[in-house]
């Protein structure tokens, strides 16, 4: 079966040897299935769409605000410095992608799968994660406060150099996801952080919101 190893490196995109350029009738309606296009410089806001699949794909300075998806499906897709602010999309995949210098402060992926994905440099504040699914999921010196990570299963899930202050996990599934050097302050469900692995320079930050969580009082006698 597929995807039974949750933890380790995402596998990189398959790219293909060219990509045709998208054209203005290639857009976003539903049931649209494209495949080997490049969107460059394309206004695809404000888009409402089920059953979307894009397959090899690239997508630079690209906008993609306030889109709404509905169980749609990118495969092997790279997206760099485009907008992906307030994009909604429920029960939607993403499958060996990989995401740079985006910003997608507001960005919903809910209920979806995450195989196989790199977020890299990438504005992330206030983004809601929750009840996904996460294999081989990295994000790396991402912009993470207040994200909302509420029920998902992270146990693939890596945050390398990440702001994540504020982030909540309440509820989510931790068994070996990794925090490497990130900002780990006023985390909501700090419980539910059974098996996470935490390098020891950023337990600090962590154990104050820990003992907060269980009512333990910090004092130092005079």
């Amino acid at each position: 079966m597929p995807y039974r190893v949750k933890a380790g490196p995402p596998r990189n995109p398959i790219w293909p040897t060219s990509l045709s350029p998208a054209r203005p009738e290639h857009d976003l309606g539903n049931g649209a299935e494209y495949q080997t296009l490049g969107f460059l410089n394309s206004d695809l806001s404000g888009r409402s769409a089920t059953s979307v699949e894009l397959t090899q794909c690239r997508f630079h300075g690209v906008d993609l605000s306030g889109t709404t998806l509905d169980r749609a499906v990118f495969t092997d897709c790279v997206f760099d410095t485009s907008n992906l602010a307030n994009l909604r999309a429920d029960k939607s995949s993403l499958i060996r992608v990989e995401l740079s210098a985006l910003r997608m402060t507001g960005f919903h992926w809910t209920g979806g799968l995450l195989h196989d994905v790199r977020f890299m440099g990438s504005r992330l504040d206030l983004s809601v994660f929750r009840c996904t699914d996460c294999t081989r999921v990295l994000f790396e010196r991402c912009n993470l406060t207040g994200a909302d990570f509420a029920n998902a299963d992270l146990g693939g899930a890596q945050f390398l150099d990440c702001d994540l202050s504020g982030a909540q996990f309440s509820h989510a599934r931790m068994e070996g996801t990794r925090f490497t050097r990130c900002t780990l302050v006023d985390i909501g469900g700090v419980t539910s952080w059974h098996g996470a692995i935490v390098r020891s320079q950023d337990i600090v930050a962590l154990s104050y919101t820990l003992a907060a969580a269980l009512g333990i009082t910090i004092a130092d006698d005079d």
